[in-house]
């Protein structure tokens, strides 16, 4: 159980009071001021905040925004080259088979040539032997035309001189 509070008669002067709550009031009037100034500030610091952090938000989601497409770019551009790479590494291969079977022909066509070239050669070489032989014969047969045609000259001649001889003396006597 609580013991009853004694009284005990406090003299208050009631001007000093007065005077200790007005500058209560005073102080706390101005601590008042003060936190309501400092809220203020505080609740604009706090708004200022709020729209910085809505700006960078909207900043963060723009740019995510331009991150996925750019990913996106670069997945089908990535895609695309690589579709590309495989049309000219296709391209390069058909080249190079197309090429070797060009280098084959060639090289058949080139051991053809110098088989055709050495068959001419050998052609040439015989051409040049039978014009060899034919000029040695026509050399012959000139010599035997020349041989031939003293004979025949000698020949007549001696034809003549037979027919003169045979004339001579068969003219004496008619």
């Amino acid at each position: 159980m609580k013991k009853p509070l004694k009284r005990i008669p406090i003299k208050y002067d009631m001007g000093e009071l007065k005077r200790q709550l007005s500058r209560v009031k005073r102080e706390s009037g101005a601590k008042v001021r003060e936190l309501e100034t400092k809220i203020k500030s505080l609740e604009k610091d706090v708004q200022r905040k709020k729209e910085e952090i809505e700006r960078l938000e909207e900043e963060f989601q723009e740019k995510d925004r331009k991150y996925r497409k750019m990913r996106s770019d670069l997945s089908q551009s990535k895609k695309e080259s690589s579709a590309k790479i495989k049309s000219l590494e296709e391209k390069v291969k058909k080249n190079d088979t197309q090429l070797e079977g060009k280098e084959k022909e060639l090289q058949s066509s080139k051991e053809l040539l110098a088989k055709r070239e050495s068959e001419l050669n050998q052609l040439n070489e015989q051409v040049k032997y039978k014009n060899q032989q034919l000029a040695s014969k026509d050399i012959e047969i000139e010599s035997y035309k020349k041989t031939t045609e003293r004979r025949i000259f000698q020949l007549e001649a001696r034809i003549k001189e037979f027919e003169a001889k045979a004339q001579g003396p068969s003219s004496p006597s008619q």
